[in-house]
């Protein structure tokens, strides 16, 4: 993409009558989109088998096939392995979700104790060069565009530490154009002076820059696939640098080389066969922890929500009892791993499947760009606030949120990480 091109799709107030004609052959002629496995100029190719593990074990899934006499068995088995982990994925696993979740919350309990830990997210830009038709950033969505200056971070990031915060997750749009990886440094630096733990969710970039990052004080990496079906992944990605599937499969890899301490994996259910992403989800941790002994694994589980200007957008049959299982089947596979649910879930789910199988919630969350002030202080927002990349379902506030934690009768956990 020219930088022309570039200057052209990123705001999408400013669009012309050619920027809609190229949106709508996007949207209904294939050939006019580029290949969503070839690699793009710059981007980084590594040297991996994990890959080819993951997909050729998710393309020979075939989960109607499982029994619950299967069922049964990999429940009773003391070491989860792949094959219970497909029983227990599959909808012979149903009606053994009270048992899985037994099984899940012993699991969870001798790896974490009783502990849940807390963060937020601190979205610093919304820009977006991609097209994804299911994300509210996406860069034809008639949104307001805002790109925080380096004052205005360090303002949010004080006024979420004031609250008494000690994990943030740093967020932007993909647009390396507005939000460059120098940019992104440089409000890793002001995070370090604030957090004991930082973390990115940002558009996949290359192992120096990976590298570079973690030196500015980013700890870990979250990236979400998507979706691990690459054919359903060119139908929703129909432009820019994240159309490109093989490269932001490896990010993670990518970012473990660079030095990152940990990485978060996650496909967004719902857009794809639920069971088959989830299960791929799992395995690319699975096999990276066994090529990366040291690194922290996580694995978040989100479901779609309504987005600016298209509250129609809902998950593709997963309700809150397939999420249920999908949860409880990573904490019998992978019982070390942390688990994330987002704000896209009710409080009701959130406070309950923290006593099961989660081990991490955000808090005091805002997927706009800007208006901390507003969530923590009751101030309005300036008119520098940017528009949200999707609509939250649990608006509690941190303190809120720590008091529901100490009365569901477990610990809420704001850093466990010392720098010696």
């Amino acid at each position: 993409m020219s930088k022309k091109e570039n200057e052209f799709f990123v705001d999408s107030k400013r669009l012309s009558q050619a920027a809609l004609e190229k949106k709508h052959k996007l949207e209904t002629d294939p050939s006019c989109r580029t290949n969503h496995m070839e690699y793009m100029e710059g981007m980084e190719i590594i040297e991996s088998d994990i890959c080819e593990k993951v997909i050729s074990q998710m393309e020979s899934y075939d989960y109607s096939k499982y029994t619950a006499r299967d069922v049964r068995a990999a429940l009773e088995h003391e070491t989860c392995s792949v094959e219970d982990f497909k029983a227990l994925l599959s909808p012979a696993a149903e009606p053994f979700l009270e048992q899985m979740a037994e099984r899940a919350k012993l699991e969870t309990s001798r790896h974490f104790g009783n502990t849940v830990y807390l963060f937020t997210p601190l979205y610093i830009a919304n820009y977006c060069e991609n097209y994804c038709v299911y994300c509210g950033f996406n860069c034809y969505n008639d949104i307001t565009r805002v790109k925080l200056s380096m004052e205005q971070i360090e303002h949010e990031m004080k006024v979420i530490a004031d609250s008494g915060m000690e994990e943030i997750l740093i967020l932007t749009g993909e647009s390396r154009a507005k939000s460059s990886v120098e940019y992104i440094g440089e409000a890793c630096k002001l995070a370090r002076k604030y957090f004991r733990m930082v973390g990115l969710e940002i558009y996949p970039v290359n192992t120096d820059e990976y590298r570079y990052l973690h030196e500015c004080g980013a700890d870990y990496i979250t990236v979400f696939q998507e979706t691990y079906d690459s054919d359903k992944y060119e139908t929703l990605h129909l432009m820019g640098h994240k159309r490109v599937w093989p490269y932001r499969f490896d990010a993670q890899e990518r970012a473990l080389k660079g030095g990152m301490r940990g990485v978060a994996f996650s496909a967004l259910l719902g857009l794809s066969d639920f069971r088959k992403d989830a299960l791929a989800t799992a395995l690319h941790a699975y096999y990276l922890q066994r090529k990366y002994p040291y690194a922290e694994m996580s694995l978040s589980c989100p479901r779609l929500r309504p987005i600016v200007n298209n509250d129609k957008i809902n998950p593709l049959d997963v309700g809150e009892t397939q999420l249920c299982q999908v949860l409880c089947a990573y904490r019998i596979f992978l019982p070390f791993v942390g688990i994330t649910v987002s704000s896209r879930e009710s409080a009701r789910f959130r406070d309950g499947i923290v006593k099961i199988a989660a081990t991490k919630v955000s808090a005091g969350v805002s997927t706009g760009v800007g208006d901390h002030e507003d969530k923590y202080t009751g101030k309005e927002a300036g008119e520098e606030a940017g528009d949200e990349q999707f609509e939250i379902n649990d608006d509690r506030s941190f303190d809120k949120m720590y008091e529901d934690i100490e009365k569901g009768g477990l610990q809420p956990v704001l850093n466990d990480y010392l720098y010696v």
